[in-house]
């Protein structure tokens, strides 16, 4: 299965509440953290919801 390198690009400061908990169940923490998550429909929904936050890269 294809895996999702996943970059947090911009803070979150300022967002809604919503928005930081969904970029905080993604595992990240802070700016530029990296992460590797497992390319499901769920993970996919996360990173949709805050595309404005982060950077995704498809890896194999």
């Amino acid at each position: 299965m294809a895996k999702l390198r996943i970059t947090l690009v911009k803070s979150v400061i300022g967002q809604k509440p919503e928005k930081k908990a969904t970029v905080r169940s993604l595992g990240l923490k802070k700016i530029n953290s990296v992460v590797e998550q497992e390319a499901n429909d769920a993970i996919k929904g996360m990173v949709a919801s805050v595309a404005h936050l982060v950077k995704v890269e498809e890896i194999n």
